[in-house]
């Protein structure tokens, strides 16, 4: 069996800092920040027509199926839950993913709460939500539970593209709910009009959320534990935003269950960017940008999540 291809490393990644020492520890003790205007309007628009150039193809890709060539752009959009790891297709997405002023916050906040953090950041995953008018939110989840770190470090940075309100379905999150490292327990939505399928959190006090309302352009980042959802836009505007994850680079990646002969222990998926800092395990060298881009189109695993809870139960 052939080695795994491995792109060169990139060793050393410099920012410079972005936040002050009360904006970190904010961070650190409620599990989330906002920055505005850390994205510049200029930046937004080549994000708005980078979306429709990714469902339409314009980056050829085995797994990513373009729509119809028919369609116009409003018609393009509004089949468009999300596309999924972009950032491996698109120069665009992944000059966002390393974007000066957001990684200069990331190289403050990903790992403030360990005290010998040196600010070495790296990205595994983009998500650009496109969120038509009528289209569902996802319910209440932790990122951690999907993307495990082994400290606790992972770091969500979602830019608002539209501005982001309560009426199209904007986050909310529970401040302090990361503080434990708790996962909590998870099950199948029971609202299929207001969420996607994806599984939902309980056993939490949902009365302590709060939304988190933004102007195009800001910066809302969030630590992996942070419980946090939103609901079905309920306006006639879109509410588009791209987020990328992030994590310690000290930290070892078991994002998928080890190959035989592998320990749990030193599993490591090195599909990563380094973004902040000096990667110490750039003498692994980095896995190609993987073929997992795909277009989460309304309709399709939504419907049928839908149609089967609509069946009686014999």
């Amino acid at each position: 069996m052939n080695a795994p291809l491995r792109q060169p490393a990139t060793a050393s990644v410099q920012v410079a800092d972005a936040v002050s020492d009360a904006q970190v520890r904010s961070f650190v003790d409620d599990g989330f920040l906002v920055v505005p205007d850390l994205v510049a309007p200029a930046e937004i628009e080549l994000l708005k027509r980078d979306t429709a150039d990714l469902a339409r193809g314009k980056y050829p890709c085995k797994s990513l199926q373009p729509l119809p060539a028919d369609l116009d752009d409003q018609q393009v959009l509004e089949s468009l839950l999300c596309i999924h790891q972009p950032h491996n297709v698109s120069p665009v997405i992944k000059d966002f993913v390393t974007h000066a002023g957001i990684c200069g916050v990331l190289g403050r906040i990903v790992a403030a709460h360990l005290p010998h953090w040196d600010g070495a950041v790296k990205c595994m995953q983009s998500m650009l939500f496109v969120k038509p008018p009528g289209k569902p939110g996802q319910a209440w989840h932790q990122d951690e539970m999907y993307i495990p770190t082994r400290d606790r470090s992972l770091c969500g940075a979602w830019i608002a593209i539209d501005d982001a309100t309560i009426e199209n379905g904007c986050l909310w999150v529970v401040p302090g709910s990361h503080r434990d490292g708790y996962l909590f327990p998870s099950k199948s939505p029971e609202d299929l009009v207001e969420y996607d399928g994806s599984n939902q959190c309980y056993e939490f006090d949902e009365a302590k959320a709060v939304p988190v309302e933004v102007k195009s352009g800001s910066v809302v980042f969030f630590n992996g534990y942070l419980l946090h959802k939103s609901l079905r836009n309920r306006s006639t505007i879109y509410r588009r935003a791209l987020v990328s994850h992030y994590m310690n680079s000290w930290s070892l990646l078991p994002w998928s269950i080890p190959k035989e002969g592998t320990s749990v222990a030193t599993a490591d998926i090195r599909r990563v960017i380094q973004v902040c800092g000096t990667d110490p395990y750039a003498h692994k060298g980095y896995d190609p940008p993987g073929d997992d881009v795909h277009l989460r189109k309304w309709g399709e695993a939504w419907q049928k999540v839908k149609a089967a809870a609509a069946v009686p139960k014999s």
